[in-house]
């Protein structure tokens, strides 16, 4: 009997080896496959091949959605920071000895070669006891799968490595780099398969032909203008709005009425009560899960008071983040989602971890009920992606374990897509589909309805709506390659990376905006903004602090100047007046990641120029 032995452990030895063992929610990851099991056996009912599919919801993507995923996706694009998480993804340095690069690197390629499998043994081993629509869902969401992990990276490497024939590989495991517009193509021809396969309805958590229609939307619109001058595509953005249509016309999927309703436990993914979920990562329960098939970032991303398990982490909001927020107050619900900020109060977030008594949760202390939690820093600490304590997850719990599962694609982002592809090449526009388009997202969040919109209009909502949800750094590299002078603009003169916000540096406003000091981390000795002996309307001041809003006393943080009263704020100007400030800059050198060193050492294809991915017949399907 033929046995196994490829890059990665097939799909049926990975359930022999006991690597997916627990309980996600009934009918999924819920029993444990006997060890028995080889390729040529396991394949010999609906039940098994249904089994054979889950490891691409979670043990595929361990290593990537670990820790490597929040520097990558969010930090990256600067939704946060937090100088001891990974900075190098934030400053631009990563190397290919970087662990968490190649842990990502590694993990997509996973996703690849399990979905590689999958095909090929749903294909030669199947029984005629498994059913053609478990069949055929089961190839349509390797395909998917597959797609996805070439998309990621493409965007976070341009270049790389592509491949659908795992015994192939193993016969000649030194391949070329594939150009970036051919992988680009290739997950969008994955796409355009799964759509073909993927069933129409699904009441099991599994994948519609609608996902793979929004995922092909997205690779699609990064197509159309990819290395192409500055100008997208017609005709792609064309086929890119018929899907997005097809997608919030027909497919079962709905916005949530509450933003921040996507992000509590009660709502998350799994508990089939969210509408907005296209494709996430499903996790393990915490309770009975192994590692390897539970989501183990929850210690990173939580700090000290947010949750009662050990953790040693927290995400700050960027300056960036902050900015975005003060130019419309009006967008709280999002902001009040992503970060916490002084006074902010959580009704479902009840956990105690403030240590304040029930009979001292009252109207004059702050707590509009007597349950609930209060943020009482003077900071902007992460919100988004943390459960609170086991008492507010039911228990579900532990260290490195949370029971919240991961997005990859949401319904709003097909509303976004939508509008970016009506937008076009034009510099603004009132196009009604693309105002419904983008207002629907809008709406939902409380914020006014726009009349028209622009490019910029475009990333600010990306920005907002996405925060810290590890998709944002990779719209960017999309846009990079679309208005590559643009984006460098942007990236360098816009926005401001690796500066600290610490607690005690946030106050919030009484008209609400949120105001806040900094410094530049990367600097010889990094301090905040001060000035000495400054005199104002007569007055002489020992020492002043330069506030994003206003001038204040350094040791009462009394206003002294307003804008109204002439005050400027030019953080970059006094970040270059400071010893040895060292400026983050971005260019086409760094904007890509470097390739693990382990694989540069072993294959050395990866110095040399990629080569185009031979396609056979195949064409981008049009409308």
């Amino acid at each position: 009997m033929k046995k196994f032995n490829i890059l990665l452990l097939s799909v049926a030895s990975l359930f022999a080896a006991g690597a997916l063992t627990t309980s996600c929610s009934d009918g999924f990851l819920d029993k444990t496959p006997s060890n028995d099991y080889t390729a040529e056996t396991f394949y010999s009912s609906d039940a098994a091949v249904m089994k054979a599919i889950e490891p691409l919801y979670n043990y595929a993507w361990f290593n990537y959605n670990y820790r490597a995923m929040i520097g990558m996706g969010s930090i990256r694009a600067n939704d946060g920071w937090n100088p001891y998480l990974n900075p190098e993804f934030a400053t631009f340095q990563v190397t290919g000895l970087s662990t968490e690069l190649a842990n990502a690197w590694s993990s997509f390629y996973m996703v690849v070669t399990m979905s590689n499998q999958l095909i090929a043994d749903i294909n030669a081993y199947c029984t005629d006891a498994v059913s053609e629509d478990v069949k055929n869902l089961a190839l349509g969401e390797a395909y998917l799968m597959r797609g996805t992990a070439y998309f990621y990276l493409v965007r976070a490497w341009g270049d790389v490595i592509v491949y659908e024939d795992n015994e192939a590989l193993t016969a000649n495991p030194v391949l070329p780099l594939t150009k970036e517009e051919d992988v680009l193509k290739f997950a969008i021809r994955d796409f355009q398969r799964a759509t073909e396969l993927l069933p129409t309805a699904s009441t099991s958590m599994h994948a519609t032909k609608y996902v793979a229609e929004a995922l092909e939307a997205k690779a699609l619109l990064a197509l159309s203008g990819w290395n192409n001058g500055g100008t997208r595509d017609e005709d792609m953005l064309k086929q890119v709005i018929a899907l997005c249509d097809d997608v919030l016309q027909n497919g079962p999927y709905q916005l949530m009425s509450n933003y921040e309703d996507l992000f509590k436990y009660d709502n998350n993914n799994f508990s089939m009560q969210n509408s907005e979920t296209l494709l996430a990562m499903h996790w393990a329960d915490p309770l009975t899960g192994s590692w390897g098939n539970m989501s183990a970032n929850v210690s990173d991303l939580a700090w000290s008071g947010s949750s009662d398990i050990t953790v040693w982490g927290g995400i700050y909001a960027s300056a960036d983040m902050i900015d975005l927020y003060n130019e419309d107050i009006s967008d709280s619900i999002r902001f009040h989602a992503a970060f916490c900020t002084p006074g902010a109060y959580y009704d479902y977030w009840d956990t105690g971890n403030d240590l304040t008594s029930a009979s001292e949760k009252t109207p004059e202390n702050g707590y509009p009920q007597a349950t609930g939690y209060l943020y009482k820093k003077k900071f902007c600490q992460l919100k988004k992606g943390l459960p609170g304590t086991k008492a507010d997850c039911g228990g579900h719990l532990a260290q490195m374990a949370s029971p919240l599962n991961t997005y990859i694609m949401r319904l709003a982002d097909v509303y976004l897509i939508k509008a970016e592809a009506i937008l076009g090449n034009a510099e603004s526009t009132s196009d009604a589909k693309g105002l419904a388009a983008i207002n629907a997202v809008r709406t939902r969040a409380g914020v006014k309805a726009l009349t028209s919109y622009n490019f910029d209009t475009l990333i600010k909502e990306r920005r907002k709506e996405f925060c810290m949800e590890y998709q944002n750094w990779y719209d960017m590299v999309t846009w990079y390659r679309w208005k590559p002078q643009y984006m460098l603009n942007y990236f360098n003169n816009k926005q401001h990376r690796a500066f600290m916000i610490n607690e005690g540096d946030v106050l919030y406003n009484a008209d609400r905006t949120i105001s806040y000091r900094t410094f530049p981390q990367r600097q010889s000795q990094p301090w905040y903004f001060y000035d000495y002996n400054v005199t104002i309307g007569g007055k002489t001041y020992d020492q002043v602090c330069y506030w994003n809003d206003c001038l204040r006393d350094a040791d009462s943080e009394d206003i002294i100047q307003t804008v109204e009263d002439g005050y400027t704020y030019d953080v970059d100007a006094l970040s270059r007046a400071q010893d040895g400030y060292d400026p983050v800059t971005l260019n086409e050198e760094n904007i890509f990641m470097p390739y693990p060193e382990a694989d540069v050492l072993r294959n050395p294809n990866f110095k040399l120029a990629a080569q185009s991915y031979d396609f056979g017949d195949f064409i981008i399907k049009q409308e």
